[in-house]
């Protein structure tokens, strides 16, 4: 039997969401696709709402009916604050309201490596270190997993904050050959953050089972997410085409990788 009546997915049409999008159908009797335009033709379990998450009655419409939300909008890398402003800061306060007043019982939310990409790969930290952004879009990050946090404490609404690392179809560099998340993988930890008994308020990293481990997940264990990928069938591939990384830079030091070296998005070039 589905876990759930309806779950909202956000960003349904982003290179994750469209992957969680076929991956959930087993968890809910309907799944509500969320983007800023159309998606053309549904399944019978789908239904769309098209809006933008700056719009706040929209968006917390869009919650309506839904008994968990899996919140995976916003804008996806560094870009002008305003953006950021108004797509993840604003958007996902409209989400939280209407989890809120619609009485959403759990939200997954798409936070990101770079959330604490400042901390020292040798550090090897774990889910509870403090946060050490490495951009606004980090900064962003950092807003909704507090927020989040306070809507459990006050409101009982579960969150599991997912710290994405590098989720693409496979690695394309050497960093990636410790950062990958394999898609399916993905939509594994999605599954084990939608189903797992009780949650309360939970970070997480999203990472698969790779050779190299720079981080400590232990703290999440209670989600029962258990990787089945791995980088490792592409490492031979990815070094041969890939020069050695130089160890002195950000890019290499710190876990947020090239996010460490850029400016502030909204500096003109010169």
């Amino acid at each position: 039997m589905p876990h759930y009546e309806r779950i909202l997915i956000t960003g349904a049409a982003g290179r994750l969401g469209s992957q969680l999008r076929k991956g959930l159908v087993p968890l809910a009797k309907t799944i509500r696709l969320a983007g800023r335009e159309p998606f053309g033709d549904l399944a019978p379990h789908e239904e769309e709402a098209v809006f933008d998450l700056a719009d706040m009655e929209a968006t917390i419409a869009a919650t309506k009916d839904c008994d968990a939300i899996v919140h995976f909008g916003g804008a996806p890398l560094e870009c002008e604050w305003q953006t950021i402003l108004d797509s993840s800061i604003r958007g996902s306060y409209h989400i939280y309201e209407g989890a809120r007043k619609h009485g959403v019982k759990r939200v997954v939310y798409a936070s990101s490596v770079h959330a604490i990409g400042y901390h020292e790969i040798e550090a090897h930290i774990g889910v509870d270190a403090p946060v050490r952004p490495d951009s606004l879009y980090g900064v962003s990050k950092n807003f909704v997993e507090s927020l989040s946090r306070l809507y459990w404490d006050k409101f009982g609404i579960e969150t599991v904050c997912l710290r994405i690392f590098s989720s693409f179809p496979e690695p394309a560099d050497r960093r990636m050959l410790w950062s990958y998340l394999s898609f399916a993988d993905c939509v594994r930890l999605v599954e084990a953050s939608l189903t797992a008994p009780r949650v309360g308020h939970t970070i997480s990293f999203g990472i698969s089972d790779n050779k190299l481990k720079m981080i400590d997940n232990s703290g999440a264990d209670h989600l029962g997410f258990i990787p089945q990928d791995s980088a490792e069938p592409f490492r031979a591939a990815v070094e041969a085409k890939t020069p050695v990384l130089d160890p002195t830079k950000p890019s290499v030091k710190y876990l947020g990788g090239w996010f460490c070296e850029l400016g502030h998005p909204d500096d003109k070039p010169a």
